[in-house]
């Protein structure tokens, strides 16, 4: 009777487990952004972090490179290379490849992601970042999705550093020539107005805001011998490979260095950036 008893409860176990599994309630999530998000296919490394742990958790994108969040609202793509696209205004009644994207899926989670540069002017983040970040998330149908901002690094800079816009790029009715971010005078300087930026466009917006800038930061001051950038702006394989981690834990709240996935990335340094990620 004993034996009979422990089998049952067995198989009442396992069939809930399977159970489990069947019914887990599929999460979509949507990237929306440009090369510092899709360079060395950062969204497809997540999404192999994911298959280990989170398989419900499915990850799609709509990146194109040197996209602004406004120009996924009002650039159609007339033609593409791997390295660049071509783009005219879209004329009425006609919908940007990002705007049939969201209209796709229900979507749970979308992330945003800009240029670092256009956060940091600040007539372009008042005008123009925060406008379009409001745009998307009406276009958006689910109404308990939740939108990430994604916080940038800093660029490799000589410093004093400034960027700056022409102020008819912006908008007409700014009387000066130029709108400028701060001048720069260091790297912690400039960290630490990113994250003064992307902290302001996130309360504005009501967004949460993800933590890759401070973890480039982190391994920029405490690793120096890990490369993170393939340029003066993008990740590299190491870079891409930490963004990922940061993702992975905010969308499953678990350490990312509990992963036994590491990618192309030699496992010692690949298990320091999942450490340098928590």
């Amino acid at each position: 009777m004993k034996k009979i008893l422990l089998i049952l409860i067995t198989l009442t176990t396992i069939s809930c487990k399977s159970q489990h599994k069947k019914t887990a309630k599929e999460i979509n999530v949507l990237f929306i952004g440009n090369s510092l998000t899709y360079f060395y296919d950062m969204p497809q490394t997540l999404q192999k972090m994911l298959n280990e742990t989170n398989p419900n958790i499915r990850v799609e994108q709509s990146t194109f490179p040197g996209q602004s969040l406004d120009g996924h609202l009002s650039d159609i793509i007339t033609s593409r290379t791997e390295n660049g696209i071509n783009t005219r205004q879209k004329e009425e009644g006609e919908k940007t490849e990002t705007e049939i994207k969201i209209a796709e899926k229900k979507w749970d989670i979308v992330i945003l992601q800009t240029g670092t540069i256009s956060v940091l002017i600040p007539e372009n983040r008042e005008l123009i970042t925060n406008k379009a970040i409001s745009e998307i998330k009406k276009l958006v149908s689910n109404p308990n999705c939740k939108f990430i901002l994604f916080n940038t690094w800093p660029s490799k800079n000589e410093y004093p550093q400034q960027y700056c816009y022409p102020s008819r790029m912006i908008d007409k009715s700014i009387l000066k020539e130029r709108c400028c971010s701060p001048i720069l005078e260091n790297l912690e300087q400039e960290i630490n107005l990113i994250n003064e930026s992307y902290d302001s466009v996130a309360r504005k917006n009501n967004l949460l805001k993800s933590d890759n800038g401070n973890k480039f930061y982190e391994v920029l001051t405490n690793y120096p011998e890990i490369e993170l950038y393939e340029d003066n702006s993008h990740p590299n394989k190491y870079g891409a490979f930490l963004n990922a981690c940061v993702f992975y834990q905010m969308l499953t709240n678990k350490k990312a260095y509990e992963l036994k996935f590491n990618g192309e990335i030699e496992p010692k340094i690949a298990e320091l950036l999942k450490q340098v990620a928590e």
